[in-house]
């Protein structure tokens, strides 16, 4: 990949080689991460990309400089950017009740009791579940791996977020509808599947089902190649392995040879089912960077990001006000939630270098992004290492990055 001169971009060269070093030596050294990828960019030009550490559990295999990682929930701002272009269409609009589009979900009640071995009690819902509620994460509903209520007991009981297994997202959003919300949609924030949902919504409004559509929309015109939901034959050479956290060593959790991500789910999630390369990733960053446009590509509008990096959290809150949630891709303290992205609305609450209006997200294998568009900087940062919060890599990235600029 062509990077710039750092110094004409407005870095301080030696600040900006600092942060590949100190990676290495915490991080690769120390055998907590097997490699990773960073890209560092201002407007349209990079300013830093490195490639570190092994593709491989086995063997002295290198991360390739066009490799492709299993990015999660970094796919969630592909499918809301894909959802708001049905927006501008007019097809569907942000205080439609879900249940318009999936009549699955009409009358879906409020948790108050059971569950387990005992049916559901339920309450009615203040209001209507509404799109919005599903592009911030205030729906009602949750994911499995919470563990923290009798709700996601029975999404994991169900199995319901099983990629390879009975559902797709038909049946994926019928399921869903026999089960109650943990709460009144609007009233609280939970990281959850309401992304998964969105992507029902997107084929039953364009008719296409969510990779064609996704393909056709977002991919295509941006020239995201390298971004799919399940890996084509002919690269499947350039997937590397994927890795848990163990407190002794770290488990060896998809191998590339026996990937799943080498056969089509059945489930297509929206929420985090797509592997993308840096370069990929970086192409998407530059699109919202640049107001929904990247080279002769118009993908939505200068007013339509400007509303995705908005927070819609009720009341103008924080996350930290607001979230029940377990488990986020997000730092909490400081922050709001737009469509798709948290966004940065006090920066000293947040406790790290940044902009105000900064948008950001991550995904389960520890890759992320953020967009600043007040100093017209991205980052896109690609590992393979699940969970996400093991370490504080997403705070001393910020923390580096920020700190050399000139």
């Amino acid at each position: 990949m062509q990077t710039a001169d750092p110094d004409s971009l407005g870095f301080v060269p030696e600040r900006l080689d600092h942060i590949p070093a100190f990676l290495r030596e915490k991080y690769l050294d120390s055998g907590k991460l097997k490699g990773f990828q960073l890209l560092i960019g201002r407007g349209d030009k990079v300013a830093h990309f490195s490639t570190h550490g092994l593709a491989y559990d086995e063997g002295d295999a290198p991360i390739r400089d066009d490799q492709l990682f299993r990015i999660a929930s970094m796919s969630k701002p592909i499918t809301a950017i894909a959802f708001m272009q049905l927006v501008e269409r007019g097809l569907v609009a942000l205080d439609d009740p879900v249940h318009r589009f999936l009549p699955e979900f009409k009358g879906l009640g409020i948790y108050e009791s059971g569950g387990g071995e005992l049916p559901f009690t339920t309450k009615p819902a203040d209001e209507p579940m509404r799109i919005v509620d599903l592009l911030r994460h205030t729906s009602g509903l949750t994911y499995a791996f919470q563990n923290r209520s009798n709700v996601d007991l029975a999404y994991r009981t169900k199995k319901l977020e099983r990629w390879h297994g009975e559902l797709d997202l038909d049946g994926f959003v019928g399921e869903l509808g026999k089960l109650p919300l943990e709460f009144s949609p609007g009233t609280a924030w939970n990281y959850s599947v309401s992304t998964d949902v969105l992507g029902a919504v997107i084929q039953r409004v364009s008719s296409q089902t969510l990779d064609a559509y996704l393909r056709d929309h977002i991919f295509a015109p941006l020239g995201m190649d390298d971004t799919f939901f399940t890996v084509p034959d002919n690269k499947l050479d350039r997937l590397g392995d994927c890795w848990a956290w163990h407190p002794r060593e770290t488990i060896c959790t998809d191998r590339a040879e026996t990937s799943i991500w080498r056969k089509k789910p059945k489930l297509l999630s929206g929420g985090g089912g797509l592997v993308s390369t840096t370069a990929d990733y970086h192409r998407f960053c530059r699109m919202l960077l640049g107001k929904g446009t990247l080279g002769g590509a118009r993908i939505v509008s200068r007013k339509t990001i400007e509303l995705m990096t908005t927070n819609h959290l009720p009341g103008g809150k924080s996350l930290h006000e607001m979230s029940v949630s377990l488990f986020s891709e997000a730092q909490l303290a400081g922050t709001g939630f737009g469509l798709g992205f948290a966004v940065t609305q006090d920066v000293a609450r947040s406790m790290m270098p940044g902009s105000s209006g900064e948008f950001y997200w991550g995904g389960m294998y520890s890759t992320t992004f953020f967009v600043d568009p007040a100093e017209e900087l991205t980052m896109v940062f690609m590992t393979q290492l699940q969970p996400s919060n093991i370490y504080p890599i997403r705070r001393e990235l910020k923390t580096l990055i920020y700190s050399a600029l000139a």
